[in-house]
């Protein structure tokens, strides 16, 4: 049991490295069009030619500013080159178009992004009453990941809260929700970890036909939590109702999770393989953020329907015994009384016989 807990503690903590983006042309096969026309391109323009930046500027108030916006966006070091500003005077808007030395992946563009946000573009218009702002995929692809990147923790503590309080509902349990809710998060932290290994660290890139390194697609973690949360809560209540019941029936805890555990081991593997097998089909596309998607939540499944839900689950049940079940008097009073299936641990209805029909009845002939 702690050896595999120390095993998926070890594969959830590349999550902390974890980087959202959104890969380019340059992440696809070089068999693809695509991909060949993004190296043509950055091989004759420079890397920056696939991810310009657009900065627009508010020039309503102050025509004069474009010359000193494009001066400093000119002398940033991050910067190849600048095309001529467009000034519509009707709008009251100019657009400059900016080149980086670094590709849209690299962190030395992101770098860039946010040096002109904070320090250049503010410089170059001070004491004016412009405001410009920088646009763009590339720059527009950061956003996302950071907006992504800051929620994330929010979603992920609202679900685990909802969660919890549905199973203390339903399982008349503390020890039992604050379980589940911890190595669920554990198994989908491994598929971060995973992912983060395989996809930014390239660790056995070439087995799923990787050719480079990419970020994580920023909506990716997200759909991810939401998909393999739902699931692992899936097979956590329909073992534990199991256990519940053989549990109000014997007053028993191993025995109760024993029975539990051999009832609906096969169950779970089973719906487990066929969910595999399933992701694992997304692995052999071409399109990075497809083959992350199948890789992540294969590997979470794998960890769920085995390492945890098959070892951890009845181990620390096992181990806490009568614990398991605890839940203050008070609080059982407050909650509501909510039952899945019918009463856990009565005998079920007797079958009324049926009626016997007239023929049945009647004497048989001497």
């Amino acid at each position: 049991m702690h050896v595999l807990a120390v095993l998926l503690l070890a594969l959830a903590a590349p999550v902390t490295a974890l980087h959202v983006g959104i890969p380019d042309d340059g992440a696809l096969p070089q068999t693809r069009t695509e991909r060949r026309a993004y190296d043509l391109v950055a091989d004759g323009f420079g890397a920056g030619i696939n991810g310009p930046l657009v900065v627009a500027v508010d020039v309503s108030e102050d025509p004069t500013v474009v010359q000193p916006l494009l001066d400093a966006i000119e002398a940033d070091e991050g910067i190849a080159a600048v095309a001529p500003p467009e000034v519509h005077a009707s709008a009251g808007v100019a657009t400059l178009v900016a080149f980086p030395t670094t590709g849209p992946q690299d962190h030395a563009t992101l770098d860039t992004i946010e040096r002109r946000r904070a320090n250049v573009l503010p410089a170059a218009l001070d004491g004016s009453q412009a405001r410009a702002h920088i646009g763009g995929q590339t720059a527009s692809f950061a956003d996302v990941g950071d907006r992504v990147h800051d929620r994330l923790p929010l979603l992920i503590a609202a679900v685990v809260l909802v969660s919890f309080l549905l199973l203390t509902l339903v399982f008349r349990s503390i020890v039992v929700p604050l379980k589940a809710a911890l190595l669920n998060l554990l198994s989908i932290g491994a598929s971060y970890g995973v992912m983060v290994m395989v996809f930014q660290w390239g660790w056995g890139a070439g087995i799923i036909g990787l050719e480079s390194t990419v970020p994580i697609v920023s909506f990716i973690p997200m759909f991810m939590f939401a998909i393999l949360f739902g699931l692992s809560m899936d097979y956590e209540v329909f073992l534990l109702s199991r256990v519940r019941e053989e549990y109000l029936r014997t007053s028993d805890n191993d025995t109760s999770v024993i029975n539990g555990i051999a009832r609906t081991a096969r169950v779970i593997t089973s719906a487990a393989l066929i969910m595999i097998s399933v992701f694992l089909g997304f692995v052999l596309g071409d399109d990075p953020a497809v083959k992350m998607f199948g890789l992540g939540l294969a590997t979470a499944i794998f960890v769920d329907a085995t390492i945890v839900r098959m070892v951890l689950v009845p181990a620390t049940m096992e181990l806490l015994g009568k614990a398991n079940w605890w839940l203050p008097k008070w609080l059982d009073r407050l909650l509501p009384s909510v039952d899945i299936d019918r009463p856990a641990g009565l005998p079920a209805p007797e079958v009324e016989p049926l009626p016997v029909p007239d023929a049945a009845r009647a004497p048989a002939p001497v």
